[in-house]
Order: C-alpha cells, then structure tokens, then sequence
C-alpha cells in the first residue's frame, strides 16, 4: 500500500494542494495546529489575480472551480480610487492596476475571498484527511519515508513525501534549509476591520485606498477596503477593511498582536478620529468583536535561498516565502505551488514513481525559486513605498529566528 503524502499546516497552499491530490487520487494527510477552522481570526480579504485564479481552477476542475467562484466577491473594476480621509475628497481614479497588473481578474471584475471562506472552499470533501490539534515541531527520514514530530512528542504514521506549508514560523522549513529562510518584521503593523455594508455607501463601488501622513509625524496610516455593489444591500454581508501603519504609529498592548475584539478597534479609531465624516462611519460602526492586529513581515529580499535538496521533504507558500499582505501577492504565489507541485506529483504517480517522487521535489524547486524570488522582490518593493520599511540585513528582527533550547 502506498505511503500517504503528509502535509503540514491547513492554510491556504496546503488545502488546495490536498484538494489537488484529492483529485488525482494520491494518498495524503493534512496535520493543522489549531483545533478547527473556526479557530483562529482568519484576516483580511485576499485579492485573487487572473494567474491565482487560473492556478486554482486547473486544480478544483469546473464543477469545483465554479463552487470557488460563486463564493467569491466581485467589485466592478472600472473604479480604483485613492480618497483623502481629511477631506473626503476623491483625488486619484484610474485604471485598476497593482504591481503593473491589471486589478480586474476575470470577465472586468476585481475577484476577493476572505481567508477563512477560501480555507473552507479549499478543504470541501477532505474532512476525513484532516488531522486537528497536531502542533509541528520537525520530521525525522526512515529507511524509506518520513514520519511528522509534534510538540507532544508523538508523532505521524509514515509518509512517503513530507510538504511543508505551516506558515512563516514553519519547523519543517527550518529544519529542511537548516535556517536558510529567513523572514523580517518590517516594523509596520495593521489592523483588521468589519462594519456593515451601509457604513461604506458612501463611497460607492471599487477599491479604495486611504493615506493619512499630514497627522503623524513619524509616519502614515494607509487603509484599503473593497465595496462590491451585488453585496451592498444583503443584511448578511459585512464588508472589510485592513489598515497600516508605518513603524511606531500603530502598537499593540504589551506588543502583544494576537489580541483581538475591542483593544483593537479602539486603537483603529483612535487613529481614524479626525478623518471626514465620509469615511468615519467605517469606524464609527465597527463590528467591535472582529477586529484584530498584525505584523507586516517578508522574506529576504534577496529571495528564496538554495538548499540541499531532498527528494522527500519540500515547503509551499509563506514557509518558504513569505510576503506583505499588500495586492494578495502572497496568496496568489502559493496556490501557484500548489498547482505545480500537485501537477508534478500527479505526472510522477501515473508514471507509477509515487513511493519515491523521483525528481519531483527538484523539479518542483527549481521553478518556484524563480517565480518565488520575483514575487517576494514585488512585496518587499510595494511595502517600502506604502509604508517607509527598510530590511537591513544586519540588524532587522527576524521572526523565524531558531533559538536553541538551553
């Protein structure tokens, strides 16, 4: 009987990978920390590009790809306005672009998913594969597979491939590079919002930014927010925001960032109190309970390192690289892996090589270091022009930094 290929992490790269084996009938088992999918705050709305959409559709097939889509939210994309939250004046409006690609991802639409709801799209028909409460801590090779170790010591059944996808503090990426993947705290932070959607009727339909650096004199705060005009009128619906903050405007109690709910949305406000009675109602009405901090990091712009490879162990999306959340950059880059690792697993098992993947994780490497390396670059460019970071190679914290038990 053929080893499962295990994965670990339950984000984004790592459903729609399983979704991809799912597909090609290859054996797989998907090990998540968190308890269930409801159990963390699960962020900001993520920007689908023409090529992420692409990506997921090979994987998903029509019937699921139509499923995906349905659940996605779609603005017109004629609008892409920056607004000044002083006076509530639209002072740019032009064609959507980000990165220099096109905003508008299919059929003239801007195409966004909430994280959560693109998790529990991803992971549809997978339920028996999934593993909750399983915390990685490394792998370790057998004779011929490899086997997860969790925090408790226990550790998984055999597999026959390892993927790491557990995100930007992945064990399995340290442990495979032997620390070569190194992510920054930029030093910049955010905030997550909701109001319902009539607290954004005022601005109509598209995409919004917001630049606020005449108020803060270390910095600026930077907000975008997506108004999809189908949605603007369902009681059911909320729309979102994600603001930013250059380094030392916006700071957690205690730098503690996985506080959530009011602290927050207090903060949020604090800083958004001065701006014009058009935009203020995206505060002013806040859903108090779903706000929530993060951290704005990347990988090294120098992009994704060499290691050695290994024929049995590989990583997908932030394990290996890690982006600023600004375009979706960091979203679209990972269901590419997917797809180009569930393709070259899929070519390797009807070839009959699915107890070894012969040339697979090499194959697999060669091309997302590439597309890998410039994407990183074009997150790390955005982030130094939104908010003023710089990564010095030297002295910048790094946030996946190995410290040895004493």
């Amino acid at each position: 009987m053929t080893k499962p290929v295990l994965i670990s992490g339950g984000g984004i790269a790592s459903l729609l990978l399983a979704r991809s084996l799912h597909r090609s009938q290859i054996p797989f088992l998907v090990f998540e920390r968190d308890a269930s999918i409801v159990f963390r705050a699960q962020g900001y709305r993520l920007r689908i590009s023409a090529p992420g959409l692409d990506n997921i559709e090979a994987v998903l097939g029509p019937a699921g790809f139509q499923k995906f889509y349905d659940a996605c939210g779609k603005t017109g994309g004629a609008v892409f306005a920056a607004i000044d939250p002083l006076t509530g004046e639209t002072i740019v409006a032009d064609a959507p672009t980000i990165q220099g690609e096109p905003l508008a991802s299919r059929d003239g639409k801007i195409v966004g998913i909430s994280r959560g709801d693109m998790r529990r799209e991803f992971m549809f028909g997978l339920e028996d594969n999934l593993r909750w409460g399983h915390q990685v801590k490394g792998y370790e090779k057998t004779s011929d597979g490899v086997r997860l170790v969790f925090a408790d010591g226990s550790k998984s059944e055999e597999g026959s491939m390892l993927v790491g996808g557990e995100g930007v503090k992945s064990e399995v990426a340290r442990q495979l590079t032997n620390g070569a993947i190194k992510v920054y705290d930029l030093g910049a932070r955010g905030i997550h919002g909701q109001a319902p959607t009539t607290a954004f009727k005022g601005l109509g339909e598209g995409v919004f930014s917001f630049s606020d650096d005449t108020t803060h004199a270390d910095g600026k705060v930077f907000l975008m927010t997506n108004v999809r005009a189908n949605d603007m009128d369902n009681p059911n619906v909320n729309f979102g925001w994600t603001m930013g903050g250059s380094p030392g405007i916006l700071k957690a109690p205690n730098d503690d960032y996985t506080i959530t709910g009011s602290t927050a949305a207090k903060i949020a406000k604090s800083l958004t109190s001065h701006w014009h009675e058009r935009v203020k109602p995206l505060f002013d009405n806040m859903i108090e309970s779903e706000a929530a901090f993060w951290k704005i990091t990347c990988s090294s712009p120098e992009g994704v390192p060499e290691w050695q490879n290994d024929s049995r162990v590989t990583l997908i999306g932030d394990a290996v690289h890690a982006m600023t959340p600004a375009g979706g950059n960091g979203a679209n880059t990972a269901v590419r892996d997917s797809a180009l690792l569930g393709r070259l697993l899929a070519e390797a098992w009807e070839r009959g090589d699915g107890d070894h993947w012969a040339g697979v994780t090499e194959a697999y490497e060669k091309e997302m270091r590439v597309y890998g390396s410039e994407a990183v670059k074009a997150s790390y460019g955005q982030a130094k022009g939104q908010f003023g970071v710089e990564i010095d190679l030297k002295t910048t914290p790094i946030v996946n930094e190995y410290v040895a038990p004493n």
